[in-house]
Order: structure tokens, then C-alpha cells, then sequence
């Protein structure tokens, strides 16, 4: 089903790469993006979508699906531009790849194949993830949505995580079956988090924009949640692995350093992550973006066939009752991390100048119109600017005013977290370039 791209100019090819495309938000980001790509850039673009899943069977159903969706955008779109279809299906072009976030092999694998086989990537956008949930406290999920049910059903409370969880080894045995030492690896910090973070500076050159002849810069759009609790985050317990609530200590890491990448304290750091000796006339740095698809109704937590349909029900109760952050379907939940994609570059540099570097969230009204809204993040508001109470509504429960300690502690913070993951993705380069197995991107 995947179409050539051979006969495509480079300069008028979009390319952008979705882990974890094969389901849920996934899919739903890749459905969107095939929408707005075609309906808002130019004829003479084409797109080039890379698709990842842990598979070629899950690759092949997701490119299949993918396709279909196309045919079925351009004969709706056919209606009104009579004679566009073939023209259309012709701008949209899939690539599938392996990739397993669990794996540092994988992940460096699939990095030299893309250093090798494709001339550049403009987005990237880091999807894939697990929630490491076990259950649910019945009886507290059951008092608190009555008796609370907008932030019961947004902020939850009542999920049960496991704790301890580890990668499998992630240097192979050797052949006379001795397995090497190696430190533990939070399962859930890989795969949401440090797994992306590697992906992210392999592919860095490739981010990297030519200063001459673009207008705009490479994109990493690191996918967050609400769920980012400032309390979540143990600075001692980085990866998660004796945390109770693995999942928010990602994402709240994920919001941390998404959103201090661009300060001026952190740029040192991220001209090493991102493979820069620093200012250049010749390329633009690439830049990291947070957003979080709100809450939708997807699978990440499992429920059986019942269930699935209490937990739509409530997610509905909980956006009729005034919560601006349940888009509930995967496709309007896309909504700010396709924008983000697609928008000018000049219009994200206004609006971050204007309001400072922040977190863009999905979000919808009563009637589940969907767009993009600012999100405050706890220790630094809507942009790190004191003083910003314009949207009191919808706040989580654990927000509080941003202070000038808070915001130097969050930003303090940030440098901190950022020197943890480089020394950590340092570490096993050397690691698995000791035993043998690490991959040259040379």
C-alpha cells in the first residue's frame, strides 16, 4: 500500500514521522494531518508520512488504514474541487518503520536507516507511550466522580500503577549465553520518555533546517498529558521505577524540559543534544514543542467492552459539565499536536514571544468544537510570566500562582533534569558501545 515518493522535488516534500501510528492518538494524528495537510498547503507540497509500529503486521494495517482514510478525504474533498482526487491522492506518500521505544538497539537502529535513507524530516512527532497501570480503586473512583466528576474524570485520582516495572536487558547475551551486567531501565520512562529523547538527538541532523532556503525550523513535539503533577517528578527516582504514579512522572519530566529547551540556561545542554557546537549561519537549531491531546478514549488504560463505554459516557458528563479538556475522540484530540506541525514558523515565534514558551493542549466546548488552548503547567503558568491570571477556568487541583521562586525553581529544575538525561543517554551509548552491539551513526 506505501506510495513512491521518488518522483516528488525534496524541496516541496513535508516529510514528518509519527511513533506509534498504529492506534489511538497515533492514528488519529495521522488521519488529521492527511485532512489539513491537504486542505491548507499548497498544490505543489507533497506528504511524506513515516509511520512507526513495533511490527510489519501492525506497519501494514496502519499504512492500509491510513490509505483508506486518504481515498475517503479526497472523495469528500472532490465534491467541492470536481477533477482534484487523483491529484490529491498523489500528494500524500507512506513509509513504514520498526520501532520498538523499549529497545535503545531499536531506536538506534531505526535512526541510521533514516540518516541514511531519507534527506531530511521536518517533524517529529513522539506519540508512542504506555500508562503502566494495573487497576483501579473502585470505591474511590466511584465516590470521587460523584461527588466531584469534571476533575475526577480530568485530574484522576484512583488509578492504580505498577511499580518496579524494568526493560528486558538491553544488551543481547553473548554467545556462550552469559548475559552482561547492566543497570536497571524504568519500562515506563523508556517507552514514554528516554526512548523518544535518544530518537530525538539522533535525528537531529536531519531536523536541522538550511538557514538559507527555509522558512522554518525542525520540530520535536514531545506528547504530554495533564497529568504533569509537580509531585509526581522524584529527582532522586529520575526514571520512575519506584514510583507510585510512573506515568505522570514522565510527563511531568516531559513538560520540564520540553518547556526549558529554549531558555537561555539550558542552551549549552541542548546544543549537545541536539548536535550543535552552538550558533550557526548555515543551519536553524531544531526546536522542541509540548503539547497533550487532552483526555480520549483510547485504550492506553484497559478496560473490557462495558467499561469502555462507561468511561466514554463519563468523559461526555465530564464536558457537558463546563472540563475543556475532553476532545474524547483520537481525532480531535490531534488537534494541537497537528497544528503544531503545521503552523508558520513566524506565527509560533509571535506567540511564544508574545506569551512565552508554554504547553498547547487540545481542547473543545460543550458542543465538542475542538481547538488549540495554552496550558498552565504547575510552577510556571501559561508562559512563565508572572502575573497571568487570564484563564482561571478548568484549573487543576494541584495549581497554585506562579511566584518568581517558583518559576526559578522550575527552571532550575529544568537544568537539572537536562544534565540527568544527557549523562543517562551517555551512558548506555558507551554501554552498548563496550559490548559491542551499539550502533555507529557514522
Amino acid at each position: 500500500m506505501s506510495l513512491s515518493e521518488d518522483n516528488v522535488q525534496l524541496d516541496n516534500r513535508f516529510y514528518v514521522l509519527i511513533t506509534g501510528a498504529n492506534s489511538g492518538l497515533g492514528l488519529g494524528v495521522g488521519r488529521r494531518l492527511i485532512d489539513e495537510f491537504l486542505e491548507t498547503r499548497p498544490e505543489s507540497e507533497s506528504l511524506i508520512l513515516i509511520v512507526t509500529t513495533r511490527d510489519k503486521r501492525k506497519g501494514d494495517a496502519t499504512v492500509e488504514q491510513l490509505h483508506d482514510h486518504l481515498l475517503k478525504t479526497c472523495r469528500n474533498l472532490e465534491k467541492t474541487r470536481p477533477g482534484s482526487s487523483a491529484l490529491l491522492q498523489r500528494r500524500v506518500h507512506f513509509r513504514q518503520e520498526i520501532l520498538d521505544l523499549l529497545s535503545l538497539l531499536s531506536v538506534q537502529t531505526l535512526s541510521k536507516r533514516l540518516r541514511e535513507t531519507t534527506p531530511k524530516i521536518d517533524v517529529v512527532i513522539c506519540n508512542a507511550g504506555i500508562g503502566g497501570w494495573t487497576g483501579l480503586n473502585w470505591g474511590y473512583a466511584v465516590w470521587t466522580i460523584l461527588t466531584n466528576w469534571k476533575n475526577a474524570v480530568t485530574w484522576p485520582e484512583f488509578k492504580i500503577a505498577g511499580v518496579g516495572w524494568v526493560t528486558k536487558a538491553q544488551i543481547p547475551s553473548l554467545e556462550n549465553g552469559e548475559t552482561v551486567e547492566e543497570p536497571p531501565l524504568g519500562e515506563v520512562f523508556c517507552a514514554n520518555f528516554f526512548g523518544h529523547y535518544l530518537l530525538g538527538h539522533y535525528l537531529a541532523p536531519l531536523l536541522a533546517r538550511h538557514a538559507e532556503s527555509e522558512q522554518t525550523k525542525g520540530r520535536l513535539i514531545w506528547v504530554s498529558s495533564v497529568e504533569g503533577y509537580t509531585h509526581s517528578l522524584d529527582m532522586n527516582d529520575i526514571q520512575g521505577i519506584e514510583a507510585e504514579e510512573a506515568y505522570m512522572s514522565t510527563k511531568r519530566l516531559t513538560d520540564i524540559m520540553g518547556i526549558t529547551s529554549t531558555l537561555p540556561s539550558t542552551a549549552k545542554i541542548t546544543d549537545r543534544y541536539l548536535d550543535r557546537s552552538g550558533p550557526s549561519e548555515k543551519t536553524t537549531k531544531p526546536r522542541i514543542y509540548v503539547a497533550h491531546p487532552g483526555i480520549c478514549g483510547t485504550s492506553i488504560f484497559p478496560l473490557n467492552f462495558i467499561l469502555e463505554y462507561c468511561m466514554l459516557f463519563a468523559f461526555y458528563m465530564a464536558r457537558w459539565l463546563g472540563s475543556q479538556w475532553h476532545p474524547i475522540t483520537v481525532e480531535k484530540g490531534a488537534c494541537a499536536l497537528v497544528w503544531l506541525a503545521l503552523a508558520k514558523q513566524s506565527t509560533l515565534d509571535t506567540m511564544e514571544e508574545r506569551e512565552g514558551a508554554g504547553k498547547w493542549g487540545s481542547a473543545t466546548d460543550w458542543f465538542g468544537n475542538e481547538r488549540v488552548e495554552r496550558t498552565e503547567v504547575e510552577g510556571w503558568g501559561w508562559g512563565g510570566k508572572l502575573g497571568d491570571k487570564r484563564k482561571w477556568k478548568n484549573r487543576s487541583p494541584y495549581a497554585k500562582d506562579l511566584t518568581q521562586e517558583d518559576r526559578e525553581t522550575f527552571e532550575e529544575t529544568g537544568k537539572t533534569c537536562w544534565a540527568e538525561m544527557e549523562k543517562l543517554r551517555l551512558e548506555w551509548e558507551k554501554r552498548l558501545d563496550d559490548a559491542g552491539v551499539g550502533v555507529k551513526m557514522e
